[in-house]
């Protein structure tokens, strides 16, 4: 039997989960039990090179499905948030609390373009165009949308000047880019007066700043488009950040059990609760917000007719890096035959890393208690430095939201829907081909037995509970498993031919066209 190394290089060039999690489950209609191979679903490659890939496959096939629509695609329930955070609120800047929202100002910064706000209308597709020969089409774009400077830097993406740097500044803006995309897309749709939709992904640049690649369903006059992005900003009214109050790790905030509360450590004072520090800012007439981002001056807009080679080039290109890490490498050593990461570019990244390790990522973090502010809901045992967020791993540097995002109507779908679409496709090619496919219901949570009960009991396994030769049996069958699928799959496309199958598991009637 192959060592573990083998077998997880084998797994992964067979596109095979390397992690994957084992659960015990037992027929309680016979007694028999068996321990199934679940696949861990990790979309980064550095964890699971082939779960990350499937991953980023569907990616593709939701983007290239609703990018150049025709018709609207049905609205989705209320509930349904693929992108975490595409609303239609106000450029008004706030911060939540337990009984409703704070809310500073609608009034625009005067140092800000004013925009056209136009009614929104439920309408998703662009405009139509016609050519003097009578043809028509109906483009769509591809946007890239970048930070501002925060110094020179050079080929490597390492500043000229470390010095010089903005590194808080660097910091800050990535943990706080989603707001500003939530922004731009938002004054997007009041400046055009349609429903604009988009896939969305955000990436590192060289400097590992994010930016942000997205492709957008019709076509928006460019100066436009440049007038929102130097309009857009994002204000944060936080507490100021720029004293730390508690400097030193070892003379802390301490947790107060009579209080409920945290102290200062000498005096034995309560530190300024969450919602009394917004207060001090609400009665402040003078008071200037703790941030402010901005997109920068850097705005790529290209047109994408459907159906072109270039429409095909930008999706490989929106999704290329979805399944690395920020910090990652954006090339693949192997072929680009590229130096490995230098010295300088080590220290650049472990600056950015220090700088969000101790930065305030959101009301509840632990970092407050270097500012002499209690986090919102704080309990005992919390620490500076140790939040739980992602925004702090040094993976992420700064950005703890979502690496892709996807408008709510962008397809009417959402992933296990598309999940579904591809496995109907599979399901199809094979009984064309009088292929017998695997019972993949056959462990199904919903059979049940004649009283109703579930016939199928699942369990966890933990890790120490399989032993090594059984757990390299499972992975070798699994491979195995997936060798004849994928035969399978291949002989029955040949048998089929060329012919081109457009199915759907969760077809959909569009929606009628806006008036």
């Amino acid at each position: 039997m192959p060592d573990d190394a083998t077998l997880r290089e084998l797994a992964a060039a067979k596109g095979v989960c390397v992690r994957p999690i084992l659960q015990h489950v037992t027929d309680t209609m016979t007694g028999a039990s068996r321990t199934v191979v679940i696949a861990c679903g990790a979309t980064r490659a550095k964890v699971c090179p082939s779960c990350a890939d499937t991953a980023r496959r569907l990616r593709i096939q939701q983007c290239r499905e609703g990018w150049h629509l025709t018709e609207d695609p049905p609205k989705p329930e209320p509930e349904t948030t693929e992108d975490g955070g595409d609303d239609d609120g106000d450029q008004a800047d706030e911060h939540d609390e337990d009984n409703g929202r704070r809310v500073r100002s609608t009034r625009r910064r005067q140092d800000a373009p004013d925009l056209p706000r136009l009614a929104v209308s439920d309408r998703t597709t662009g405009r139509v165009f016609e050519t003097s020969d009578g043809k028509t089409y109906r483009p769509s774009m591809f946007v890239t949308l970048t930070l501002p400077s925060y110094g020179r830097v050079t080929s490597e993406g390492v500043p000229v000047d470390p010095r010089s740097y903005d590194y808080r500044r660097a910091a800050l803006d990535a943990m706080h880019f989603p707001k500003l995309v939530d922004r731009f897309w938002q004054n997007l749709r009041r400046a055009t007066g349609y429903s604009v939709q988009y896939f969305a992904t955000v990436e590192p640049q060289r400097r590992l700043a994010p930016h942000l690649h997205a492709a957008i369903r019709g076509a928006i006059p460019r100066k436009l488009l440049k007038q929102v992005v130097a309009a857009t900003y994002h204000q944060v009214w936080w507490p100021r950040l720029d004293e730390v109050v508690y400097a030193d790790l070892d003379e802390l905030p301490v947790w107060d059990e009579l209080a409920q509360a945290y102290a200062d450590p000498t005096t034995g004072a309560v530190l300024p609760t969450w919602d009394e520090a917004l207060d001090a800012i609400d009665d402040d007439p003078d008071a200037r917000p703790a941030h402010v981002i901005r997109a920068g001056s850097q705005v790529d807009i290209q047109g994408v007719i459907a159906g072109t080679p270039l429409a095909d080039r930008v999706i490989g290109y929106l999704t290329k890096y979805l399944t690395k890490s920020i910090t990652d490498p954006l090339h693949d050593d192997d072929t680009d035959g590229q130096p490995p990461v230098s010295a300088a570019r080590r220290a650049h990244i472990d600056r950015i890393a220090d700088e969000v390790r101790w930065l305030p990522c959101s009301p509840t973090c632990a970092n407050w208690l270097r500012y002499g502010i209690q986090p919102k809901n704080a309990t005992g045992g919390l620490e500076p430095g140790r939040c739980g967020s992602k925004a702090h791993d040094r993976d992420h540097l700064g950005l703890g939201g979502r690496r892709v995002l996807v408008s709510r109507r962008w397809t009417g779908k959402t992933l296990d829907q598309h999940r579904a679409d591809r496995a109907a496709v599979v399901r199809a090619v094979l009984t064309e081909a009088g292929i017998e496919m695997d019972d993949h219901d056959e462990l199904a949570a919903t059979a049940t037995t004649p009283d109703g009960r579930p016939r199928f009991v699942w369990t966890v396994t933990h890790p120490g509970e399989v032993d090594g030769p059984t757990y390299a049996r499972l992975i070798a069958h699994a491979i195995a498993q997936k060798q004849r699928w994928r035969a399978q799959y291949e002989d029955a496309k040949t048998r089929a031919g060329p012919a081109a199958l457009d199915l759907s598991a969760t077809a959909q009637p569009a929606a009628a066209p806006a008036a």
